[in-house]
């Protein structure tokens, strides 16, 4: 596969009142088509910014990809502010597909952390009354928000188990770092556990809702107490991980797990992986 040079431009996609929305885009200079993925950045769905995601969208870009890194409504503007925004994106990316140079029925999404989960929750929901809320301007193509491949990289994929699991660590005698302050932010954004356990790609698959399977990918740091961890309230034996896996293929999804060195997160170690991942079901 040929290695591309590569532009990066940002371009305003979405505006709420004076509030407007960016998607960094990282294209390959060629004449395209090419697939294209959005990319949501971490931060516990309370801080980041499109810069979190740079390493693996110039990687992928690289490689042939168009990339849209996502600025959208987090922090106290709650749930489900950034599904809309997603929702819209993914939208917005295939009415624009001339333009950009995208293949329109080759578009996949994927995150880190809590953007991994926004990823996975939009990639089942796609056309959910509340995430398709925002209308693209008149005269656009009909197109949906559905999404080819989903590829998660550590992802909060059950927000009601972190937000217990979290408060558990944090009354620890040396509570570890990522559990100070953790259930603020979570209180900030989901305001209550009915919204964590209604936003829950976990929790989604075990009780049962309809949702689409895109093909999935996990890509998991070890030794990393923040995303593999087990849930004290659930019967299942091993860890956050392993249970979706287990729930998605259960379901008739399509999933695959990589463990990589957690000090390797922000590296080759784990945009590989995506890269290839993307390859194999987008181009």
């Amino acid at each position: 596969m040929p290695t591309y040079e590569i532009t990066t431009e940002d371009v305003e996609y979405l505006r709420h009142g004076d509030k407007k929305l960016t998607a960094r885009l990282y294209k390959p200079k060629g004449n395209g088509p090419f697939p294209a993925v959005i990319d949501l950045h971490g931060g516990a769905w309370t801080s980041g910014d499109l810069t979190g995601t740079q390493g693996l969208d110039e990687t992928l870009a690289k490689n042939g990809f168009v990339v849209a890194s996502l600025e959208f409504r987090h922090n106290a503007d709650g749930y489900p502010t950034s599904l809309i925004d997603i929702n819209f994106a993914i939208r917005w990316l295939k009415a624009h597909a001339r333009d950009l140079k995208v293949d329109p029925h080759r578009v996949g999404s994927g995150g880190a952390s809590s953007g991994g989960h926004l990823a996975m929750l939009a990639a089942m929901r796609p056309n959910d009354q509340r995430y398709a809320s925002a209308p693209l301007p008149a005269g656009s193509p009909s197109v949906d928000a559905s999404v080819q491949a989903v590829a998660m990289s550590w992802p909060v994929i059950n927000p009601l188990s972190r937000y217990r699991n979290a408060q558990k660590a944090a009354k620890l005698p040396n509570p570890p770092a990522f559990s100070i302050g953790m259930k603020e932010k979570h209180d900030l954004y989901w305001k209550t556990e009915a919204a964590m356990t209604e936003g829950n790609p976990m929790l989604m698959l075990e009780r049962g809702e309809k949702v689409r399977m895109p093909p999935a990918l996990w890509v998991q740091g070890r030794p990393d107490i923040v995303h593999d961890y087990h849930d004290d309230d659930s019967t299942f034996p091993g860890n956050e991980p392993e249970r979706f896996i287990s729930n998605y293929r259960n379901a008739g999804g399509d999933i695959e797990i990589v463990y990589i060195d957690n000090e390797k997160r922000q590296s080759s170690a784990s945009y590989e992986p995506v890269t290839a991942f993307f390859k194999k079901h987008l181009a």
